[in-house]
């Protein structure tokens, strides 16, 4: 495993399908004095959410159909997103269930802290780790580098 910091002022991406955004809204906005101390980044819709309802600064990426999930996974593989809150619905199918799934699997893969759901969130953006350093095992994938193909 390779070690990997975060600094105190951390980068979180915001992900919610319909059903949930006005829940992931409602969040945002309870912890709305934290969240303005974070680089905060979110797929289409959502953002546009957070930057017209709280004021916040997001960088935005694509609406989650069209790429944005794909967009967070990549950030999150780079090491640009620290932790991932992404309010997914569990009872409605999503015409892009396999890019959830993969960023869901990049999430745990490099170990970065997700939260689905509001109670984790909670637990996540309380911790008394929001605001300071933090070092943590990243994987080691230099053996899987050995398998793409040269060009």
């Amino acid at each position: 495993m390779n070690k990997r910091k975060i600094e105190p002022q951390k980068h979180i991406a915001l992900v919610a399908h319909d059903n949930k955004k006005p829940e992931l809204l409602d969040w945002a906005r309870y912890n709305q004095g934290t969240l303005a101390r974070h680089f905060l980044y979110a797929t289409g819709t959502t953002g546009d959410l957070l930057v017209k309802e709280l004021g916040l600064p997001v960088t935005r990426y694509f609406s989650g159909p069209l790429g944005g999930d794909q967009q967070v996974g990549a950030a999150l593989a780079e090491g640009k997103i620290d932790f991932l809150i992404f309010f997914w619905d569990p009872l409605e199918p999503q015409p892009h269930d396999p890019d959830i799934k993969a960023l869901l699997r990049l999430a745990v893969l490099y170990n970065i802290p997700t939260a689905c759901n509001r109670a984790t969130a909670d637990f996540i953006i309380s911790s008394p780790l929001m605001g300071q350093d933090y070092e943590f095992s990243a994987p080691d994938l230099e053996r899987y580098a050995s398998h793409r193909n040269p060009r």
